[in-house]
């Protein structure tokens, strides 16, 4: 009787996950909406450097999952990967929290970075097991998946959207501390949700428990055993060429060292599996679908993760916030994307069921092209709703949530979609190493996102608008530390001396000093001229046009590919 009701809808167990990541999702978003604001505002961080950071941090997050999928594979199985997982997430979150209530302390920036390493550890676990999961409560071949995939991405975008609110609200209008704490808090709930109910709900289709203890480990043990030498020489050959990438990435293309250890550690892990001598021909062809559209995934979410980084600046900067009145947190229009995700997740569900009962229904690889697509038109509405926005002017916050509205419909032609994609093209045997491997492209994709955000031109504003922005910085100083105003202003190079210098502008009386420091903000006054590839980039607009550009080819080329990807796919849509 089970087994009937469980065809007609889906199995108690989706929903349980549901629960739980939308939990999760709640913590990491809610500390996402304000991560940028926290590190520019509260540490006082210049916004380059804090989008360099905020895409070396989301970067790591999403390459982790490759060491928390093998691990589960081998030794720990999935349930165990999600409870420890999510235990060093929240420690991560309280950390940020003591980080907030520090500032002005050594243990400020300490315990930040220790937060943000618990985050990307913790990550590691949680994220592909708890996606693996839910391709296990269904029957090989179950036409549900997809739908259930839908509705599993409806969970993490619910939590995602209350966190930005709560979060944001509390580490905005109260201290940011506050926001941090709600986002530690939130994890441990999805954690307890989780360990109560897995014995329960977490079954598959016949009613047997899944995510345990992998029963193949013994096994797999003994049979690789003949093949150590031919093991070690696949594992020399792919050190070497993970060192050339190293090399490569570091030396020719000057990455820095963290966005070198993700790009290269991606690509060579990638080759690593791909070439393992387990592997049969239709696995192997199904495995190298999953790294092209993976590739082009790079492109939408280095385009799609700026909502974290420059286009937090920007509604904090440029976006007029006011309604009837009242000034709506930056962080509210992370809350957007979301917020549409719930309304529309439903609606793609019974859409792409409507579609596969017809045999209409689009493949994985043009799904994936129309969200590419879709992307690039929601860049093209805010490039033209910026034009002519410079300096102190504002645009309305109406393009944003356009915006939001048309990239939140690209997301669920292209990442529901492809999370299914994988769990249905994976080997079961590599099933969460191989979700590890998709994670990775969103790696690099957060990564590139940084580096992307690094080309947000800086407002024109003009030498008075410096001055009031410099002494607010001076304010936030003197309040954290009263000893700062002991600071000799002779020295105008750092951003904690120039503030002082700023506030004591009018009382400084050698004019060489009044000289230095008054250049100083002229020069931050000025728009800096960036570029990308050798293209210019100095206007809203400018920078807007690149995601366009870059979404748009990809999209194209994406579709031209569908059918040899099908092909490949043997079988599978």
């Amino acid at each position: 009787m089970d087994n009937i009701s469980s065809q007609k809808g889906h199995p108690a167990g989706l929903y349980l996950l549901f629960a739980t990541e939308m939990w999760e999702r709640f913590s990491y978003y809610g500390m996402r909406a304000i991560l940028m604001l926290f590190m520019t505002k509260a540490l006082l961080f210049d916004s380059e450097f804090s989008s360099e950071l905020y895409g070396n941090f989301t970067g790591l997050v999403y390459l982790t999952p490759l060491i928390g999928g093998y691990i589960s594979d081998r030794y720990w199985g999935n349930r165990r990967s999600i409870f420890v997982g999510g235990i060093i997430m929240a420690i991560g979150q309280f950390l940020l929290f003591l980080s907030a209530s520090s500032l002005g302390t050594s243990i400020a920036p300490t315990a930040f970075f220790l937060g943000l390493l618990a985050l990307i550890i913790g990550n590691g676990f949680f994220k592909p097991n708890i996606s693996t999961l839910v391709n296990q409560l269904y029957a090989p071949g179950d036409k549900r998946v997809d739908g259930a995939f839908s509705i599993f991405y409806m969970g993490i975008n619910l939590g995602a959207f209350f966190s930005p609110l709560i979060c944001g609200t509390l580490a905005e209008k109260i201290d940011y501390r506050w926001g941090f704490f709600a986002a530690g808090v939130g994890m441990i709930i999805g954690v307890l949700v989780f360990e109560f109910l897995k014995n329960k709900y977490i079954v598959a289709a016949d009613g047997t428990p899944v995510g345990g203890k992998p029963k193949h480990e013994v096994a797999e043990v003994v049979e690789t055993k003949p093949k150590t030498a031919i093991n070690f020489q696949r594992i020399f050959i792919w050190l070497i060429v993970y060192g050339a990438l190293w090399a490569l990435f570091l030396l020719v293309v000057k990455f820095n060292p963290v966005s070198t250890l993700i790009f290269a550690t991606s690509i060579a892990a990638s080759g690593f599996v791909i070439t393992d001598p387990s592997l049969t021909k239709i696995e192997r062809n199904r495995i190298i679908v999953i790294y092209i559209i993976a590739f082009f995934v790079i492109f939408f979410w280095s385009a799609f993760e700026q909502a974290g980084a420059s286009l937090t600046l920007f509604a904090d900067q440029q976006t007029d916030r006011f309604l009837f009145g009242w000034e709506m947190p930056a962080s509210y229009f992370q809350s957007v994307n979301p917020l549409a995700i719930i309304i529309f997740a439903p609606i793609f569900a019974i859409l792409w069921a409507f579609l596969g009962k017809r045999n209409a229904e689009p493949a994985s690889p043009i799904k994936q092209a129309i969200g590419l697509f879709l992307l690039a038109i929601g860049y093209l509405v805010i490039a033209f709703g910026v034009q002519g926005v410079e300096g102190a002017s504002k645009t309305s916050m109406y393009w944003l949530l356009s915006m939001y509205l048309i990239h939140t419909l690209g997301e669920l032609c292209l990442s529901p979609i492809g999370l299914s994609m994988v769990a249905r093209l994976s080997p079961l045997r590599l099933a969460s190493l191989l979700m590890g491997i998709w994670f990775m492209s969103n790696a690099m994709a957060n990564d590139f996102a940084g580096m992307l955000s690094k080309l947000y031109p800086e407002k024109m504003v003009s030498y008075e608008q410096v001055i009031t922005l410099e002494k607010e910085k001076s304010l936030q100083l003197f309040k954290r530390d009263p000893k700062t105003k002991d600071i000799k202003t002779e020295d105008v190079n750092g951003v904690k001396s120039m503030a002082i210098s700023v506030i004591l502008f009018d009382d400084i009386k050698d004019g060489n000093v009044k000289k230095q420091v008054y250049e100083a903000l002229a020069t931050k006054a000025q728009a800096k001229e960036k570029n990308i590839f050798g293209i210019k980039i100095n206007s809203l607009y400018g920078f807007f046009m690149v995601f366009v550009i870059m979404a748009g080819i990809a999209s194209v080329i994406l579709f031209l590919l569908s059918n040899t990807l099908l092909k490949m796919m043997h079988g599978i849509k």
